[in-house]
């Protein structure tokens, strides 16, 4: 194991690769607990998928936005302690008032309480739907989904199809794969399986949880998610984090001399694995400017990042293979923000659902700011909608005008015509970042999770996987990403 000549090395206990929420999270436990740390972060900033940002309105006046990832849900209790610890203050989404409902058809309805105004059938139909989601959730659970007796099975059919097993009313269907392929895979209903809707629904505590939105978008930080990541930061210290530093090779193992085939001049390599996975080995991580020497490695990045880096040895074939039928989803946050929030004058939460519609989920993303009297609502109104899957593949497609018309229109769809007049619009495009590749997070092609999920949180050698793709509670929220970097850096601990 030979370093590239003229880069600074430097020699840790622990190397860290991604400084997200999982990866700052295992170098805090792992610091606190006395060992050594290096964390590389491809980006110039922490936080991942978590991004605190801005964008100014025609005046010239800056606005806070969340780019990334922002809610908190009571079932997210290592997140909330975390918070705590952190001394961050958290507040909860607005949701006083009526909230929207637009038809197939486009006609919108006003409505209170937690039914949707669909009708008596649909009604029927979605609760049919929701109780035996709620059934197949329980049964599959978020620990290991892909043990489940009907693992196999449910694997094997998309999520749409098994819906349309269910229930013939399309509104019902609809509706309810909103609350996971839209509102959180971020794919097409028919591209993942039913497995992998059970997983979601789990790591949030049941299919009802993930369906209210008041429980599963309850809580905002204070300043933004992204400050977790910053006050961990802080907390691990400047000297130990290194941006701008995308890790491209990670030397991590001895090659086996059995496998080499001198005859058609293929080196040897660990293709069948190692021994003692988990065990400390001898590492070594090289980014542009850095030779980090280590005896374990926190690979801290989704696993769609996985293969930017080059492993000496190569991985072995059953990850070579796994990681490449798992990917990330696509969707466009939108943020438009006003000079008040109208639509409380008119009694409306800003809550807003249409099933089918360009702009499915819309809600009332009013920021709290810290003052010197204690946090306070500010004045202007923000709104935050998504734009999933193939609707965000078609607004892509278009110019810019042409797709803030579009989107606008249907804001405006639901909250009527000043929708139409932000003071400032933005859009959030985590597919076009080089480092993130997609949003909100990754999730496997069908038959994926029964046939490799079991691998996900093995570590291979002295590497170790840390992100909230991987999570079981919190799977895909900054809630599963905390969970993942500490058992990640406790489970290092454990092996001293």
């Amino acid at each position: 194991m030979t370093k590239t000549p003229n880069k600074s090395t430097i020699e840790r206990d622990v190397v860290v690769i991604g400084a997200g929420p999982a990866g700052l999270m295992a170098a805090y436990t792992l610091k606190k607990a006395g060992r050594s740390v290096a964390v590389v972060e491809a980006r110039h900033r922490v936080g991942g998928r978590t991004w605190n940002g801005k964008v100014k309105d025609h005046a010239g006046v800056e606005h806070f936005i969340e780019i990334g990832g922002q809610w908190i849900s009571p079932d997210q209790t290592r997140l909330i302690a975390l918070v705590e610890e952190l001394g961050l203050a958290t507040f909860q989404r607005y949701r006083e008032g009526k909230s929207v409902y637009r038809s197939p058809d486009g006609e919108r309805h006003i409505y209170s309480g937690e039914d949707l105004p669909t009708s008596e059938k649909t009604l029927a139909e979605s609760k049919k739907l929701i109780a035996l989601m709620n059934q197949v959730t329980a049964e599959v659970g978020a620990q290991e989904p892909w043990a489940a007796q009907r693992a196999k099975e449910l694997d094997e059919i998309s999520f749409r199809s098994w819906l349309e097993q269910h229930s013939d009313d399309t509104e019902a269907i609809d509706n309810v794969s909103i609350y996971v392929a839209s509102g959180m895979l971020t794919k097409p209903a028919r591209t993942f399986s039913a497995l992998q809707a059970a997983l979601m629904a789990a790591s949030a505590g049941s299919f009802d949880n993930l369906v209210d939105e008041d429980f599963i978008l309850d809580r905002r930080v204070v300043g933004g998610m992204q400050s977790v990541s910053l006050e961990l930061a802080q907390r691990i210290g400047d000297e130990d984090i290194f941006l701008g530093q995308p890790a491209r090779t990670l030397h991590w193992a001895t090659p086996d001399p059995s496998t080499a085939d001198d005859l058609n001049a293929v080196p040897a390599d660990v293709r069948n694995g190692v021994k003692n996975n988990g065990a400390a080995g001898d590492v070594l991580v090289e980014t542009d400017d850095l030779a980090i020497k280590a005896r374990n490695v926190v690979l801290a990045v989704p696993p769609n990042l996985y293969s930017r880096i080059q492993y000496v040895p190569p991985l072995p074939r059953e990850q070579h293979i796994a990681h490449q039928h798992i990917s990330m989803g696509l969707v466009i946050k939108v943020h438009a923000i006003y000079d008040r929030p109208f639509w409380r004058e008119e009694g409306l939460s800003g809550t807003c659902f249409g099933g089918g519609h360009l702009v499915q989920e819309l809600y009332d993303n009013t920021n709290v700011i810290a003052t010197e009297s204690g946090p306070q609502e500010e004045e202007y109104g923000t709104l935050v909608g998504f734009v999933s899957d193939v609707f965000a593949e078609e607004m892509w497609a278009l110019d810019e005008e042409s797709r803030k018309e579009r989107i606008l229109q249907e804001i405006a769809s639901y909250l009527g015509e000043k929708a139409k007049e932000p003071i400032a619009f933005y859009l959030s495009d985590m597919a076009a970042e080089e480092w993130t590749r997609g949003a909100y997070a990754t999730s496997y092609d069908l038959g994926g999770l029964s046939r490799w999920g079991h691998l996900q949180n093995q570590p291979t050698g002295p590497i170790y996987y840390a992100c909230s793709d991987i999570a079981a509670e919190g799977y895909q929220h900054v809630d599963g990403a905390i969970r993942q970097g500490e058992k990640a850096a406790q489970r290092i601990l454990e092996q001293a």
